[in-house]
């Protein structure tokens, strides 16, 4: 009757989710509840961002620490139901395995000479340096997508602040030619244990995009053009051939017109 299937998914270091499934045994009706702990909580809270759908159980927590923190405290946590009808479940779980950080917003496109720079925003809720990056694109065939990882770099300055360099350059690219860009994040190893990528970004496009409209005509001019081409040909052909290869008279035609012609002058000599 217990709950089985329990994950949990640290986002971007603001709040926990938590999903699980009911126990095989356990009835339609069963109502679990989440309690959460953690070194400095207190006592135990209980999770009230509850839901389900679809057979599958949720509830969401607040989870956040001081940025400038190196170390996370496991988090204990315990699902049972209010009438101890079923068997509790408890897990524990090191929140570095679970960060997912969030979607890389402000995703922007510029050209520079044959180069296209990409550009995008980091979390807030991170350390300095702690993510790295994926940059997928493509010219057409998504099939055929590059992907390339960018290491962000950050310039220390006075008073303990950094400036950050969220950006990558694609050199050599074909200025006719219409790229499609989207990234996503993920927490670097030195910081977190977690292998959670970040969901992909929006799709930003920039470059020529090819014209459907001269395609289209191009795709019914050439047939057109070739079969005109092939009538004007065959008839000239035709023509020539009547020049080269003039028809031959039939002999029977000759002989019919000169014995023709010989009985009417024998009729005029009478």
């Amino acid at each position: 009757t217990a709950a089985v299937n329990l994950k949990c998914i640290w986002h971007n270091l603001e709040y926990m989710e938590c999903k699980w499934l009911a126990g095989k045994n356990a009835r339609s009706d069963t109502n679990y509840t989440l309690f959460y702990w953690y070194e400095g909580l207190g006592n135990p809270e209980k999770c009230s961002n509850y839901s389900m759908h679809e057979g599958i159980f949720e509830c969401i927590f607040n989870f956040t620490f001081p940025k400038v923190t190196n170390t996370y405290p496991t988090v204990s946590i315990l699902i049972k139901d209010a009438s101890k009808e079923i068997r509790p479940l408890c897990a524990s779980k090191n929140p570095t395995t679970l960060v997912k950080p969030a979607t890389p917003k402000a995703v922007a496109l510029s050209k520079v000479n044959d180069e296209i720079r990409l550009e995008w925003s980091q979390p807030h809720t991170f350390p300095a340096s702690c993510l790295y990056y994926e940059v997928e694109y493509h010219s057409g065939d998504k099939d055929t997508a590059q992907t390339i990882k960018v290491t962000i770099l950050y310039l220390r300055l006075p008073v303990w602040s950094y400036v950050e360099y969220n950006h990558t350059s694609i050199p050599s690219v074909d200025p006719k030619t219409k790229y499609t860009f989207k990234v996503r994040a993920k927490p670097k190893p030195e910081c977190y244990s977690s292998e959670l990528f970040s969901d992909w970004s929006e799709e930003k496009s920039i470059g020529a995009k090819p014209d459907s409209t001269f395609y289209f005509v191009l795709i019914i001019t050439v047939p057109l053009i070739i079969a005109i081409s092939t009538i004007i040909l065959l008839f000239y052909l035709k023509r020539l051939k009547i020049l080269i290869l003039p028809p031959i008279p039939d002999p029977r035609e000759i002989l019919k017109r000169m014995f023709g012609e010989q009985n009417e002058d024998s009729q005029v000599s009478t």
